[in-house]
């Protein structure tokens, strides 16, 4: 069985993913780790060289590589679910869990976060607020996809694990 983790960065994919993971007895990948390892540069500095049309197009075959992985929970990134049909796709090869955060989470992880998003850097309190509610709006009608929509702000992994136990075949 394949999990999908989806949601917006720092709903919790890594950190939690992570240790669903390991309670599952299962394998951990994470796609943005994937990414880096597999073309031996930074996301963001891919972007900036090639763009993002080209990015969603490896990231899209990183997801695709995944049908080989049994057993294995995979934490996507913020947008895998919302470019092609990853999103179907995601349905079609295994459970998806939507991490469901509020704005207020997003931004008080971010900035306790050791690792600063270059999207969000150099902006007003005001200019990150509206840029997270956007792209969160943005994105929603793909993350309400999801097979399982888990509450994110204040995560309990015992309840997670007891969904995605609930909804194996």
């Amino acid at each position: 069985m394949r999990i999908y983790l989806i949601g917006y960065m720092f709903s919790g994919k890594t950190t939690l993913g992570h240790k669903l993971a390991v309670k599952m007895g299962y394998q951990w990948l994470d796609l943005d780790q994937l990414f880096e390892c597999t073309f031996h540069t930074s996301i963001p500095i891919f972007f900036k060289r090639y763009g993002e049309e080209a990015f969603r197009k490896l990231e899209q075959k990183n997801l695709h590589s995944t049908t080989d992985c049994d057993n294995t929970v995979i934490s996507t990134g913020g947008g895998t679910p919302c470019f092609f049909d990853n999103i179907q796709w995601i349905n079609r090869h295994g459970l998806s869990v939507y991490f469901d955060v509020s704005v207020e989470t997003i931004l008080r992880r971010a900035a306790a976060s050791k690792k600063p998003r270059p999207i969000l850097a150099g902006m007003s309190d005001e200019e990150r607020t509206l840029y997270v509610r956007q792209q969160l709006d943005s994105r929603m009608p793909y993350y309400k996809k999801a097979q399982i929509i888990f509450p994110a702000d204040d995560p309990d992994l015992n309840q997670l694990a007891q969904l995605v136990n609930d909804s194996k075949p």
